[in-house]
């Protein structure tokens, strides 16, 4: 599935690695980046509301739905960042705004640490750092997030079990994190891109228990953080988990603003008329 009235291209990333990208609009850019178990096309309804009067690149992050799937391991959010920026570049964007939703947040978090002169605005959409995530999940309660465990295990083991049932799998995600079922075409979509990504996506997932906290951690020790205007929108897992959502995110970025929403996981599809509005409330900041 496509978003209707974008033109789809595919553009090199970093190391050689293939993105598929979709364009629409013109005006100033934006790099919408989605999240799991999905793609691209999360974005589809926000994305055709800020081409209105804004460039709109859409890419499926590397290792999902039709971009490359490096079978190497190689899935750092410092890689995957230099993916977006490298692609934008391709589009002739030298700096561009940056919101990303779940796995693509964590993309744009290293990618606003790594490329401060690049990305002028960030959005990340329900996530924790990734320091703070693995910090915040203790007890009974961390069964919310059984996945990030699994998925951190060795090669093989995980690989395996969700390749017996896919679509149990990440149909288990789809259903449990939303307030409203999806469209059974963009459901299905999500179910076949998934399907076919499993080793890639284990990969990013342990990637965020190994790699991605040295990097965290280095950034941390070293005093770095956001510089440029960041939003942050989040359903209120610090009330079930304990932790201070905000008080997190502003270790990390000093020119915060922090916006806890009531709808599900999926906002950006559930409410993406709200989400369009606030991501251009960030832009003009």
């Amino acid at each position: 599935m496509k978003i209707s009235g974008f033109d789809y291209q595919r553009l090199e990333g970093a190391e050689g690695v293939a993105l598929e990208v979709a364009v629409g609009g013109t005006g100033t850019p934006i790099v919408l980046l989605h999240g799991f178990p999905q793609t691209h096309l999360m974005w589809r309804d926000v994305a055709r509301d800020l081409a209105a009067d804004h460039t709109v690149i859409c890419p499926d992050l590397r290792g999902y739905g039709d971009s490359d799937k490096p079978a190497d391991g190689s899935y750092s959010k410092r890689l995957m960042a230099a993916d977006i920026v490298a692609v934008a570049k391709a589009l002739g964007h030298e700096r561009f705004a940056l919101a990303g939703h779940d796995r693509g947040a964590l993309v744009a978090f290293r990618a606003g640490l790594d490329h401060p002169d690049t990305i002028t605005h960030l959005a990340c959409l329900d996530v924790l750092p990734t320091l703070d995530m693995w910090d915040s999940l203790h007890g009974v309660n961390a069964a919310v997030a059984f996945h990030l465990y699994l998925m951190a295990l060795p090669a093989g083991l995980p690989e395996d079990l969700i390749a017996g049932n896919p679509d149990a799998f990440f149909g288990y995600f789809l259903d449990l994190w939303g307030k409203s079922p999806f469209p059974a075409d963009v459901r299905a979509e999500y179910l076949r891109a998934s399907r076919n990504a499993i080793p890639s996506i284990v990969a990013d997932y342990r990637a965020t228990a190994g790699i991605d906290i040295q990097h965290d951690q280095e950034d941390l020790a070293a005093g770095n953080q956001l510089q440029m205007p960041v939003t942050v929108l989040q359903q209120d897992w610090g009330a079930q988990l304990g932790f201070d959502a905000a008080a997190l995110w502003r270790a990390w970025a000093p020119k915060l603003e922090h916006l806890t929403v009531d709808h599900g996981h999926f906002m950006a599809e559930e409410a993406p008329a709200e989400i369009a509005a606030t991501l251009r409330s960030l832009l003009d900041r």
